[in-house]
């Protein structure tokens, strides 16, 4: 039984981790319209901020101590807005020179939420023939015999410690 529960937990582990690279694609592929829609919203907010002879953190500023809680929260909301693009720039450069595996990397050690969400909401796995993918889904599978190994010991060593 251990046996048959390891190998379909190391089948459904090296399918999971076998879309990594593929979802980093996608996502790599959504990054661009994101960063292109941001641009617009940044170049108006600067070209209002430059018709009133400021700079964009000048403008941002005045939003912020406004009166009025609108006015406010709409400079909140363009500053974030800057800082989300900034990061998916940064982001756009390290794809840009990763390597495949370093793509995967840099996606689950910084994803944008929202990105992230809306390709997971329109993701189409993959059967993963590339070096990449084929090396995600035996990490994947060595991840879940590795599981499987350290939970049957937790099993066994709590069966020994019990009284008779």
């Amino acid at each position: 039984m251990l046996r048959i529960f390891t190998v379909l937990t190391m089948l459904a582990s090296g399918t999971l981790t076998s879309q990594l690279p593929e979802f980093a694609q996608q996502y790599r592929q959504r990054l661009g319209g994101a960063i292109d829609a941001l641009d617009q919203v940044m170049a108006d907010f600067r070209r209002d901020a430059a018709d009133y002879g400021l700079t964009v953190p000048e403008a941002i500023d005045r939003q912020k101590a406004s009166a009025d809680p609108f006015i406010q929260a709409r400079g909140a909301s363009i500053e974030r807005t800057s800082q989300r693009l900034v990061h998916l720039k940064d982001q756009r450069s390290g794809f840009e020179t990763a390597s495949p595996f370093e793509r995967i990397l840099i996606l689950v050690q910084s994803p944008d939420r929202e990105l992230a969400q809306a390709t997971a909401e329109d993701y189409a796995p993959a059967i993963p023939v590339t070096p990449v993918g084929l090396v995600s889904a035996g990490a994947g599978a060595a991840g879940g015999f590795i599981l499987v190994w350290f939970l049957s010991g937790l099993v066994r060593l709590t069966r020994r410690r019990a009284p008779a």
